[in-house]
């Protein structure tokens, strides 16, 4: 499949790549042989009058007026063209330019298309960066977008955005030998083109097409940047903690966050969890499980304050490394609750600390009435989306494993004879205590074996 206009190219012209004099008194001479590229038929071979000058310059306008996107002129010349070799029974050559006209066809039916009355119309948009500029030129010819390009600009002085955009057109235009006597642009330009209406469309068709340009600009950067993340992965480290301090109004980047959640079942079983980010990714061996201690029935906000006050209170006491970003699980109640524990230990100030509501992903910082909202596709927002997803996933399964031992224990562990081990069994096989009441014996010795099944069994049966 042809994806590219290189490709279309490449597949419809057959160019010379030497720098041979090829003029007539040489060729004559016959100076020159074929080479390789003629072999693998990547060549028509000129060099030795196998192609005329006169069908090597047809060639040439016909690249010219792709890049200019005048592919339906190609198409008519290939179709007059395909008519004189079949009236000339040049069947073979006939055929070929068939091909061609198909692939231009297959080409322009997968351009993006439009409304029909824009024709020859230039469309740029803009998206600025701290160091850099990038400009996106697409070609409309016919109502299809036959043409797109994006250009990136270094930034050297201060120039504005008016500027930049000025000088990528001139420079643009002139690289694809443009004549469009219509400028689709996302804002007014520096200076006026001769000759050139330039439109800031605000509704319809045009606009579509612009927001379209920046799609492209957008992409094309999420590539450069993923593909300079795969070469230097310590510079995708230090652009994304950059970012998230930026995005989060941090005093320092935030390699090391940790994010803290908690959770209980009808006010019993109440736990904690915690999992820890370092440079953007999951740091697994430093996730942790806390039982609540100090708080009778459900409080998530009194149960925030003792997690984070113990934890903190104990890196402390070991002299080991705080974060530099804490990351509740809440809204402002959850908030406040940790911030108590932060004023306690004295480090109120020394670690930032956010809360994110479920509902909205709002972002709550202390003493903040309004909460920030940030991108829904912002590399900062999927981290800490990240942070809650794992610490929820570790929370939940210390929780479940934490209300397991208490069925056992308050169910199971009546029995004589059946332990802690054997009660986890029968737990995993039959997922509640009220399926193991209502097992067969059968059922009972083929999890257990018979004498245990037996007991458990006779248990239940004087129990009803």
């Amino acid at each position: 499949m042809i994806n590219t206009m290189l490709e279309l190219i490449n597949t419809l012209y057959k160019l010379r790549t030497c720098n041979l004099v090829l003029s007539p008194a040489n060729i004559a001479k016959k100076k020159f042989r074929v080479c390789l590229e003629f072999h693998v038929g990547n060549c028509f071979g000129p060099c030795e009058g196998l192609q005329s000058k006169a069908d090597y310059d047809t060639s040439i306008d016909g690249i010219k007026d792709i890049l200019k996107g005048n592919i339906n002129n190609v198409i008519r010349h290939l179709e007059d063209l395909m008519k004189k070799q079949a009236a000339a029974f040049e069947f073979e050559g006939a055929q070929m330019s068939k091909e061609k006209i198909e692939i231009l066809e297959k080409y322009k039916g997968r351009s993006v298309i439009v409304h029909p009355t824009i024709n020859n119309v230039d469309v740029f948009s803009y998206v600025d960066e701290q160091n850099s500029a990038f400009v996106n030129y697409m070609k409309v010819m016919s109502g299809a977008v036959v043409q797109s390009f994006t250009l990136e600009m270094k930034k050297k002085l201060e120039e504005s955005p008016a500027e930049l955009l000025s000088l990528a057109i001139a420079e643009l235009r002139q690289r694809y030998q443009s004549d469009a006597k219509e400028i689709i642009a996302p804002f007014e330009l520096e200076q006026e083109i001769p000759g050139v209406e330039t439109v800031v469309p605000k509704i319809g068709d045009k606009k579509k097409l612009l927001e379209l340009s920046e799609k492209n600009v957008r992409y094309f950067m999420k590539d450069k940047l993923e593909q300079a993340d795969k070469l230097n992965p310590e510079h995708r480290i230090d652009r994304l903690m950059t970012q998230m301090q930026k995005d989060l109004r941090l005093p320092v980047k935030p390699h090391h966050i940790e994010c803290f959640d908690n959770s209980n079942f009808q006010g019993d079983y109440a736990v904690a969890a915690m999992s820890v980010f370092k440079n953007g990714r999951p740091s697994k061996s430093d996730y942790r499980h806390f039982d609540i201690k100090t708080v009778t029935g459900p409080d998530d906000f009194a149960s925030m304050e003792e997690v984070v006050f113990r934890r903190y209170k104990r890196l402390l006491e070991e002299e080991k490394p705080l974060p530099q970003l804490i990351v509740i699980d809440g809204g402002k109640g959850q908030l406040s609750a940790a911030l108590t524990s932060l004023e306690k230990l004295e480090l109120r100030g020394k670690i930032s600390i956010i809360g994110i509501a479920k509902k909205l992903e709002e972002i709550y910082y202390p003493g903040d009435p309004l909460p920030l909202y940030l991108d829904k596709k912002s590399e900062t927002l999927k981290i800490i989306q990240q942070l809650r997803d794992e610490v929820h996933r570790f929370g939940i399964t210390h929780h479940r494993n934490k209300r397991s031992k208490g069925l056992i224990k308050t169910e199971l562990s009546e029995i004589k004879g059946i332990g802690a081990a054997t009660g986890e069994t029968l737990l995993k096989h039959f997922r509640s205590v009220k399926r193991i009441r209502e097992a067969k014996l059968d059922e009972l010795t083929a999890i257990i074996g018979t004498a245990k099944g037996k007991v458990v069994y006779d248990y239940f049966a004087k129990a009803t």
